[in-house]
């Protein structure tokens, strides 16, 4: 049975995450000790210790996703087909894949963190949960949304059938929300975040994160990776570099790489990192297939 491995993005953090592996695993502890002090010994008691409003800030909620998720993988040493990330997965999933060495995906992380933290706070934006209508029918809202405030919204996540994230200017994604309510949808539900991501309200961090990217000379990857943007298997390292330079300003198309990867021959999907998110996703999108996850 061919299996692919999944790495969380934000929204899986939670006070006390990688604690227990921290205790129990020698590899762990290097690694996150080495990201600990590279970040000027401020991640690990943040992770441990919270308190939550500091952990759920991008630039600190995806360092911490990304150490815990990549010192699983070391630690496990699971085997796999593919791999695939939601949004700052992706970067976890090169790194697994060979693409880029721990040191250089921990400061595309960071520097990505930072541009998104930063671009939130100049540029304000905002998110929510459109349930129970279809992706054509987002797209479609979305788009008359636009057009009548002249503000910019967008669908941002493609999680699941009948599950999307838009993403854009406060007035735009209200008028969205309004739109998605006449079109009969089950719920809208604003997220907590603290920007736009994935809309073009991002694109002031796009600068610094191209040149975190570009210099940390990206090799092909030893296991194929499927790209948000793109919702395919890539291998090359150019491609893979643009394709995740991209991803800050473009729709994660998570539905769409799931049922690539099933059709493609994937029946197990394994889950590294905290949380169960991305094994509620696989339940509510495939069929027949096996889902589990490695979070200690």
């Amino acid at each position: 049975m061919k299996k692919a491995i999944l790495f969380p993005g934000q929204g899986s953090q939670h006070v006390g995450m990688a604690q227990e592996l921290y205790q129990n695993s020698k590899r762990a502890r290097e690694l996150m000790d080495h990201a600990n002090q590279l970040l000027g010994d401020e991640l690990l008691d943040i992770m441990f210790q919270g308190p939550q409003e500091v952990l759920k800030q991008t630039k600190w909620t995806q360092p911490a996703i990304f150490v815990h998720s990549y010192a699983l993988w070391e630690t496990h040493q699971p085997k796999a087909d593919v791999l695939a990330g939601h949004s700052l997965g992706e970067i976890t999933a090169l790194a697994a894949s060979g693409v880029i060495d721990f040191e250089n995906a921990l400061h595309i992380v960071v520097t990505r963190a930072n541009g998104m933290q930063q671009a939130g706070e100049n540029s304000e934006g905002t998110m929510s949960a459109v349930v129970g209508l279809t992706d054509e029918q987002v797209l479609a809202l979305c788009e008359k949304a636009t057009s009548e405030t002249n503000e910019t919204v967008i669908a941002a996540n493609f999680n699941s059938p009948g599950q999307v994230v838009i993403s854009g200017a406060p007035l735009a994604v209200e008028k969205a929300s309004i739109l998605a309510k006449e079109m009969g949808c089950r719920l809208v539900k604003p997220l907590e975040v603290s920007g736009a991501f994935h809309s073009p309200l991002m694109l002031a961090a796009r600068g610094p994160l191209e040149k975190a990217i570009k210099e940390a000379n990206f090799a092909d990857a030893k296991i194929p990776v499927y790209c948000n943007v793109t919702a395919e298997p890539e291998t090359n390292a150019e491609k893979l570099a643009s394709n995740l330079i991209e991803q800050l300003t473009s729709s994660v198309r998570w539905t769409q790489t799931l049922q690539q990867m099933n059709a493609d021959g994937i029946e197990s999907f394994l889950e590294v990192g905290p949380g169960k998110a991305l094994q509620g996703l696989c339940k509510r999108t495939l069929e027949g297939v096996e889902y589990s996850g490695i979070e200690s």
